[in-house]
């Protein structure tokens, strides 16, 4: 069985793959669960593949 890893991205990693994407948006869109997280004390936890599917099918 193949082991599948899984990379979770802070917000200003996530905010820093996208050009124009800032981190008030990403967090607002963690807050809203606009975008699937995983909350970590107060820190916003976010699935770089989940994330970047999300981003390719709302910019289109």
């Amino acid at each position: 069985m193949a082991e599948t890893k899984i990379t979770l991205l802070t917000i200003k990693q996530a905010a820093e793959l996208v050009n124009g994407l800032t981190e008030y948006r990403v967090r607002q869109m963690c807050v809203n669960d606009q975008l699937p997280h995983i909350k970590a004390g107060k820190k916003y936890l976010i699935n770089k593949e989940v994330f970047l599917k999300y981003i390719c099918c709302e910019t289109r």
